[in-house]
């Protein structure tokens, strides 16, 4: 099997994504008088359920679970989450959100190497686009041919249903691709959808089960081309 596409997940993957949404969570919960706040080890915890609103959803459920029984509680929590997102955007656009290592020199010599490139992740689109529009502003634009955000998934990794979504647009099987993840639940997304799955992990998901994983690497820095096409080419066997 050839390698034909990448496909990347953005938070942890793509850019250093969580410590800036963590803060923006925090910052809408003290603007909605709200006496939440998410340290860093809960935080860590919270990460294994996938998706912003899913993830207000749940930890409403364990500390305030009255709130979830009344009439506006899905709104309640889409203004919140609406509100974080904003928060966060400016967050990225003050330059508090670095790309992981590696990450835009590898992108540059897929590219060079004519393949394809994707994404699939369970965060919102606009929050891809700001983080396309600032900090990998070095990649060209429209690099992506396809992305996949929380809006094309009817559920959140660990479900494959993203990645099926992208696959179907880009039209290849699964072993055509190579799946770049940071998380045990991308990872169950990505092999779900049948793609093999290269892990960069972060400080947020290093405790994570990445079992079936072509391979586990701090981050890209020392990555080429040619390591994710013979990796690609082992699992494929």
């Amino acid at each position: 099997m050839t390698l034909d596409a990448v496909i990347f997940d953005v938070d942890g993957t793509l850019a250093d994504t969580e410590e800036a949404h963590r803060q923006a969570f925090n910052a809408t919960f003290k603007e909605f008088g709200l006496p939440w706040y998410w340290d860093v080890e809960l935080y860590v915890e919270l990460l294994a359920v996938a998706g912003g609103k899913e993830r207000l959803t749940h930890y409403c459920r364990c500390v305030d679970p009255q709130r979830m029984v009344q009439p506006d509680a899905t709104e309640f929590i889409a203004r919140l989450h609406q509100r974080k997102t904003r928060v966060y955007e400016r967050r990225v656009e003050m330059g508090e959100v670095p790309a992981r290592p590696g990450v835009v020199r590898l992108i540059h010599e897929l590219i060079q190497a004519n393949i394809r490139l994707a994404i699939a992740t369970t965060t919102s689109r606009a929050n891809v686009d700001i983080l396309l529009a600032t900090t990998l502003a070095d990649l060209p634009p429209d690099c992506f041919e396809i992305i996949g955000a929380g809006e094309q998934a009817t559920a959140k990794k660990p479900s494959p249903d993203v990645y099926r979504w992208v696959l179907e647009r880009l039209e290849l099987p699964g072993s055509d691709c190579l799946a770049i993840e940071d998380s045990r639940n991308g990872v169950r997304a990505a092999l779900g959808a049948g793609i093999p799955v290269l892990v960069t992990e972060s400080s947020w998901t290093c405790r994570d089960d990445f079992t079936g994983a072509v391979a586990v690497l701090p981050d890209l820095g020392n990555t080429d081309l040619a390591q994710l096409e013979s990796w690609h080419a082992k699992q494929s066997r």
